[in-house]
């Protein structure tokens, strides 16, 4: 996919551009990155991952096998598929990649809903529920990713439902706006705050060094 994603190659220079901007005056700036889990990528990642001094890592699924379930040019197989066995297919992965503990925080946790297929609340809930275990179990936070608001669902991700399970399980959260361009920058933050309130949370987290910190989520964070 390298319309979304740099080559193997480009990675020191993305890293030489991070460590140049930490030395600029204004905000600090952090070295992170979001590395999708494949099925047979754990001994790569394993001695990878060490390689890079990351402040975070965002663990993703955007692959079920070879189908790029939230690529636009890949939309129409929804419609020609049993929608609940992906979403099963999708969690199952989710838990995998908790259990390899390379990640601090997942991405995007409901993405499969991205175009507006996703199975009922009853079924998402039983799904869901072992892969969070698994993610509170591993002592990951979750995103509370605000592009879901750009996209087709026109909703956060995740949703409320799978929000209050992770609260359940006392995951934390940060805020991502999964910007693609300069402007998308934090974008949909303060509906982000609004919904953690709404389902519990009290605290966010900040990481540096892939250690996490709680914060005290303000009313006027993001204001």
């Amino acid at each position: 996919d390298p319309a979304h994603r740099m080559a193997m190659d480009q990675l020191p220079l993305y890293v030489e551009d991070v460590v140049s901007a930490q030395k600029d005056q204004g905000p600090g700036v952090l070295l992170g990155i979001e590395t999708d889990y494949y099925e047979g990528c754990e001994r790569f990642l394993r001695d990878w991952i060490n390689t890079w001094k990351f402040d975070m890592i965002i663990g993703s699924v955007h692959y079920i096998d070879a189908w790029g379930f939230d690529n636009p040019s890949q939309r129409q197989v929804w419609a020609s598929l049993d929608v609940t066995a992906a979403w099963r297919t999708y969690f199952g992965l989710i838990g995998r990649l908790a259990g390899t503990g390379f990640y601090d925080v997942v991405g995007h946790l409901d993405l499969p809903k991205k175009f507006g297929y996703r199975p009922p609340d009853r079924t998402l809930e039983e799904m869901a529920k072992p892969a969070l275990d698994k993610i509170a179990g591993a002592g990951m936070g979750i995103e509370i990713n605000t592009a879901g608001l750009r996209k087709p669902v026109g909703e956060i991700y995740p949703s409320a439902l799978l929000l209050t399970l992770a609260r359940e399980r006392d995951i934390p959260v940060c805020f991502g706006s999964d910007a693609h361009s300069p402007e998308e920058v934090g974008a949909g933050f303060l509906e982000a705050a609004e919904l953690a309130r709404e389902c519990g949370y009290t605290h966010y987290f900040r990481i540096s060094r892939r250690k996490m910190r709680l914060v005290p989520l303000k009313n006027d964070l993001f204001a």
